[in-house]
């Protein structure tokens, strides 16, 4: 779980640093410019991030079927080699896979307005900008978003389910409080990622304002990534007691403060 655990960090480490810099720049500067080769690149290192993402919460999520459903063949089926295997499956098949949209869109005919409505080299804002609406390369692109992320997933739904019909079939509360306990960081990151992505990638284009696919695009980019290390670091039990220590203070505080003195 750990060693999935730590690849994702990394992963979301790659997936923020592709977007948020440049970003940022362009906020504090007056130019707001990047150059056609850095744009390609920006779009395909976060998208290709995004896509191995995916790939890693599946991982985790059979992790968690095997641990849960089969815990005393864990040993013998999640060996060594079957975690380098994902380990290794998940950092090259997004690499791999995301090559096919982002060649057919780096091959656009580019010759009119050079403004990108948006923060971020986004597919759509960029297919915008063509000269010729191409709509196989649009279709071709929004096939392999919906094939990728319903199926995706599907995989983390259908792996959740079975291990919720091994956690009702046990027989003392404890054990389901705790089985549920190891799951609960990972199901709470799924409708984060999830939840934005199928809305804006998914859904129809016609249906997102520009200033919405700016909103979904900056909570999916940096809002989610955010959240995640708080949300898996509530597993460990010193950053609880740290936690219900800092709360526990500012509500006395504030219940000092509120305190009227009569003089």
């Amino acid at each position: 779980m750990y060693i999935l655990l730590g690849n994702f960090s990394l992963l979301e480490i790659c997936y923020v640093t592709s977007t948020v810099p440049n970003m940022l720049a362009n906020f504090l500067s007056t130019s707001k410019s990047i150059s056609f080769v850095s744009c390609l690149a920006q779009f395909y290192f976060f998208f290709f991030s995004g896509c191995d993402e995916g790939f890693f919460l599946c991982f985790m999520a059979f992790d968690r079927y095997l641990a849960i459903c089969r815990p005393l063949h864990y040993p013998r089926m999640m060996t060594q080699q079957l975690c380098t295997g994902l380990v290794i499956f998940g950092w090259s098949c997004g690499f791999i896979l995301f090559l096919t949209p982002f060649i057919l869109i780096s091959r656009l005919p580019f010759c009119g307005p050079n403004i990108i409505n948006h923060f971020v080299c986004d597919p759509f804002p960029l297919m915008m900008l063509s000269c010729v609406e191409d709509t196989t390369t649009q279709s071709i692109y929004s096939a392999f978003n919906a094939f990728f992320m319903i199926g995706t997933l599907l995989f983390i739904l259908c792996s959740y389910a079975l291990v919720t019909l091994a956690v009702v079939r046990m027989p003392t509360a404890a054990g389901n409080h705790k089985t549920f306990s190891t799951c609960a960081s990972h199901l709470a990151a799924i409708p984060l990622f999830y939840g934005s992505i199928l809305m804006i990638y998914v859904g129809p284009e016609s249906g997102h304002t520009v200033k919405m696919q700016k909103i979904i695009t900056l909570f999916y980019s940096v809002i989610t990534p955010l959240c995640n290390p708080l949300i898996y670091s509530l597993r460990n039990k010193e950053m609880k007691a740290a936690l219900r220590r800092v709360f526990g203070t500012e509500i006395l505080f504030i219940k000092h403060k509120s305190n009227i003195v009569v003089i």
